[in-house]
């Protein structure tokens, strides 16, 4: 079975403040095991569905990650993710990881990890809406890990 894990948290856990925007802002390590055989790409978001904006705060878009990488070191920089991955923008309009830093109470950070049955074109740094409009009828599976934070 495929699966997604970060060594920096548990699923449902709370995610360490290192990997936070209170804290060193670093993204959090992520591995996974083989994708489905038929994957072409792998494209990750990581998003707060609990922000209190009208959609998700997006927090990270990655895309044209090769089915043959195992996963993402802890603070990983650009020239050092998977030949060919691709960034998209988060919410602060830029590209690369922002940590969490909820403004009130405990939000959910959803780390989604698609495997695709194709493989997108560069798409400009997407956004996370216009990434998942290109990925429409090309998901073969996808993966959350679910993490949590809370300002002390």
């Amino acid at each position: 079975m495929w699966t997604l894990t970060s060594s920096a948290f548990a699923s449902g856990g709370p995610i360490p403040p290192r990997h936070t925007g209170d804290g060193a802002d670093l993204s959090p390590p992520l591995a996974w095991s083989e994708p489905p055989h038929a994957a072409r790409e792998l494209a990750l978001v990581v998003d707060d569905p609990d922000a209190p904006t009208k959609e998700p705060w997006v927090h990270w878009v990655l895309y044209n990650i090769p089915p043959s990488a195992t996963g993402l070191a802890e603070a990983v920089k650009p020239n050092e993710l998977p030949a060919g991955t691709l960034d998209g923008l988060n919410d602060w309009k830029r590209a690369g990881y922002g940590g969490p830093c909820p403004p009130i109470g405990r939000h959910r950070y959803f780390h989604k990890l698609y495997a695709l049955d194709n493989v997108l074109p560069d798409l400009n740094r997407p956004t996370k809406a216009q990434l998942e409009t290109a990925m429409q009828g090309h998901v073969l599976e996808k993966f959350e890990l679910i993490g949590t934070y809370q300002k002390d």
